[in-house]
């Protein structure tokens, strides 16, 4: 090939500066179709309205990005919403739609490593994620509003998106609902506005955040807010329920939990605290939507506060938020951490000890199961959690209390912001503790016996 490449005059430098496609697929198999290459968002400026009377959305998205090659036209993923308009650095650019991609032909090509805008006008009524590995999510109407959230796709129902963890970008997002209703978000909040009947609330995420954490739950809510360690805290439940119901008591623990879990994992890696309690039954789910977590209602139906729920959630602001996945098949990294988080918080908390946890998990767990890469059907199977969560404890218990969280700590640390793997892990732990422990962790996270008790 380089012979081929020499006689038709072209090298490799003059390719990658060539004016081509970026992929429409990032070519994660656990998310066929999703995720777009040739260009990396830096920051997404959304405006949105929704009215929940007709379902429909209007919006203006303008995304920050910079190509990653000389691109003739680039990606978008977009499902279900009509465009009104679509420019780049300022100039109307051709588009169209192809299943849920928005394919953008900018004016004039885009160098590799330059900087551009586009801006995209879209509207129409979003439509649900039904078939979800999680359940139902992505942009879901209720009586009183909409939820939108989901993993590991929801954002592309609600606005155009370089939808992968791969590629995280900040956020300002500002929201308009009728008068009345609330409308949460990630990060801290901005000033509110009324003006004709509708109220524009506002929100920042100035911390990178991947795409599928991004969340809106617009509704009649009772918004609690206020400060903890001089950050906005912001927390929120239906206001049919009561002050002192189990899901508001739970979230009013917010604060001291993230003051425990930083004494073990590092400084909080956000600029806001907060929770959203939700009360649509087909969220089954909690979510980890960036500094302000969503909980679906199932977790507070016997009518008792749910710490360890929170303290998962919460642990996963470190484990998937901050850092957070280069590719879906290592979802244990998010998964087994936060579930090792509730085993400490309930230790903690006067609940059984961490090695009680742990011997118990390890007698009954299905050792033919992996934690990586499970498929994507057993991308949220117990392997993915609890046999995630055996593998951090048999690490602990291998290298020493000392070792360990320090190596938690490097971890969130190094790769504050950014992403990492299974193999970036393996190799911080064996930098840190002097050990070789590739064979334990495969032993404890893919091997199909029980591993040998450290």
């Amino acid at each position: 090939m380089a012979v081929l490449l020499a006689a038709s005059g072209c090298t490799p430098s003059d390719e990658d500066d060539a004016f081509r496609p970026g992929s429409a697929d990032v070519g994660d198999p656990y998310v066929p179709g999703y995720g777009n290459g040739g260009y990396d968002v830096a920051h997404y400026a959304l405006d949105v309205r929704y009215d929940p009377a007709t379902d429909r959305l209007t919006g203006r998205a303008v995304l920050t990005a910079t190509a990653t090659q000389g691109l003739s036209r680039f990606n978008l993923d977009l499902a279900g919403l009509d465009i009104d308009r679509v420019t780049v650095d300022g100039a109307t650019a051709k588009h169209r739609r192809t299943g849920n991609e928005l394919v953008v032909e900018p004016a004039r090509g885009v160098p590799r490593g330059a900087r551009f805008t586009v801006e995209v006008a879209y509207a129409g009524v979003p439509a649900p994620v039904t078939d979800g590995p999680l359940g139902s999510g992505g942009f879901l109407h209720t009586d009183d509003g909409a939820i939108a959230l989901g993993q590991p796709d929801s954002a592309a129902t609600w606005f155009p998106v370089n939808d992968h963890p791969s590629d995280k970008a900040t956020y300002d997002i500002a929201v308009s609902v009728p008068d009345g209703l609330a409308a949460l978000s990630n990060g801290v909040p901005g000033p509110k506005r009324s003006d004709g009947g509708w109220t524009t609330w506002r929100w920042s995420e100035r911390s990178p955040m991947a795409s599928y954490l991004t969340t809106l739950v617009i509704g009649d809510y009772r918004v609690t807010t206020g400060t903890h360690e001089g950050r906005p805290i912001v927390t929120a439940v239906p206001s049919g329920e009561p002050p002192n119901g189990p899901a508001a008591t739970s979230l009013a623990r917010t604060g001291e939990i993230v003051d425990f879990l930083a004494g073990r994992f590092g400084p909080y890696p956000f600029e806001a605290y907060g929770g959203v309690a939700v009360a649509d039954d087909r969220i089954g789910y909690a979510l980890e939507t960036q500094s302000r977590p969503v909980y679906g209602p199932g977790f507070f139906a016997d009518g008792r506060p749910n710490l360890n729920v929170v303290a998962h959630e919460l642990a996963h602001q470190w484990f998937g938020d901050s850092v957070s996945l280069s590719r879906w098949s290592d979802i244990w990294l998010n998964e087994g951490f936060a579930t090792y988080a509730e085993w400490l918080w309930e230790e903690h908390d006067g609940g059984q000890s961490v090695q009680r946890a742990f011997e118990a998990r390890y007698a009954t767990t299905d050792w033919t199961r992996p934690s990586v890469d499970p498929g994507r059907e057993a991308m949220f199977g117990s392997a993915v959690y609890l046999r995630g969560a055996l593998a951090v404890h048999a690490l602990r218990r291998t290298v020493g209390d000392d070792a360990f969280f320090r190596i938690l700590r490097q971890w969130t640390t190094e790769r504050r912001d950014r992403n990492g793997t299974t193999a970036d892990l393996v190799a911080l732990a064996e930098r840190i503790s002097g050990r070789q422990l590739r064979s334990l962790m495969d032993a404890w996270l893919t091997g199909g016996s029980a591993p040998a008790l450290p």
